[in-house]
């Protein structure tokens, strides 16, 4: 079964993009070329921040404004413990130590109630400055930051969205990317706007962060690549994939159409019969991925290997939490107890989505599913 229709993308995107990518080739100018200024001013307006500083990747995205912000050795970052590596790797890079705080047991994104207990826990503990939180737009769906922003208030605690799955979610008519101190997306191809490579974004409204990001991203430079005034990285968004970037940016929001479209089509056949994704009143989601929750691990296994037999590819984010990751192992962590990121873990499955699925292929996936759900 082809799940990607190809034909589509080409429609809508081919010419264009080839004539963009030439444009850059013949240019001659495939780092920080004109094309990256283009795409972060576009990309600003878009979100409707001040500032969007380009980078290398979304795990960049999330390392640059802990570095800018000092985060280092003897300070508490509170993650989800539900989510990608990445958002507690970069904290561990920096020195500093991840506080896996549980999530929502219907939305998977961070707790409120939670982050508050894990940062009075940390306070008492007294080994620990709580400095920063990193809420996660899992799957594409905001976190709740009318909820997370006061208790982020209350303790001082700098808040990085991170918005890697988020991008083109909203919560109240506010777009993902426009939450806390600063916010992190990705550009990876899977993503809801992504490029052909990695790629990712900083943003922010703090005129000073933003200055400081675009230095860290070049080597820590000053008034020239060649003079080094801080520690920094080769963090830069390539010319090629701002260009790429462009050109999907403009058909952007009749593809999150097109993704809203495919996930109410999914909910209207599997409702009632397996729990599907929860969007709170007043929240959007991009639906980076469709992330249906089954009975058990046995169970998904089974709905696993059934739709692989139909030719049918699915995907488990995420089966291990971040508190039981090895890499962690040797770092002294607060234990915080997680057991809805533990359920969650042992029963998510994502089923295939993109903007260009059909109702048949859709119904086809549901139809397979319940097969073996049903049974």
């Amino acid at each position: 079964m082809e799940f990607i229709d190809l034909k589509a993308q080409r429609k809508r995107l081919g010419d264009k993009l080839t004539q963009s990518i030439q444009a850059v080739l013949e240019g001659g100018h495939y780092i920080q070329g004109a094309q990256v200024a283009q795409l972060e001013e576009k990309l600003a307006a878009y979100t409707g921040r001040k500032f969007c500083v380009s980078c290398s990747s979304g795990t960049s995205a999330l390392l640059l404004p802990l570095m800018a912000w000092g985060i280092g050795a003897g300070d508490a970052v509170f993650v989800p413990d539900f989510t990608f590596f990445a958002t507690a790797e970069m904290v561990a890079l920096t020195g500093a130590t991840p506080v896996f705080v549980d999530v929502e047991e219907h939305t998977f994104n961070l707790s409120a109630a939670c982050l508050e207990e894990a940062v009075l826990q940390i306070k008492r503990e007294g080994q620990l400055r709580p400095r920063a939180v990193i809420p996660v737009d899992l799957f594409g769906l905001p976190a709740d930051y009318e909820a997370l922003l006061p208790v982020a208030n209350r303790y001082d605690l700098l808040v990085l969205e991170d918005a890697a799955q988020g991008f083109g979610g909203s919560l109240k008519g506010r777009k993902a990317c426009t939450f806390g101190n600063a916010s992190a997306t990705s550009f990876f191809p899977a993503k809801p706007l992504g490029c052909y490579g990695d790629g990712g974004a900083v943003f922010t409204d703090d005129p000073a962060l933003a200055e400081l990001l675009r230095s860290l991203r070049v080597h820590g430079h000053g008034a020239d690549k060649y003079d080094n005034i801080r520690i920094g990285l080769n963090a830069r968004l390539d010319t090629v994939q701002a260009a790429i970037l462009l050109c999907k940016l403009e058909i952007f929001e009749e593809e999150l159409e097109l993704r809203r479209r495919a996930a109410g089509m999914y909910t209207e056949h599997l409702r009632g019969r397996v729990t599907v994704p929860d969007i709170p009143s007043g929240f959007a989601s991009s639906f980076a991925q469709y992330t249906i929750r089954l009975r058990d691990s046995e169970q998904r296994a089974l709905v696993m290997e059934r739709l692989k037999k139909a030719g049918i590819p699915t995907m488990v984010y995420y089966g291990k939490t971040m508190h039981e990751q090895k890499a962690f192992a040797g770092l002294q962590i607060p234990a915080v107890k997680c057991p809805n990121a533990l359920k969650a873990a042992s029963q998510v499955l994502s089923l295939p989505m993109h903007p260009y699925l059909t109702r048949r292929q859709i119904e086809a996936v549901s139809d397979e599913l319940l097969q073996t759900v049903l049974a």
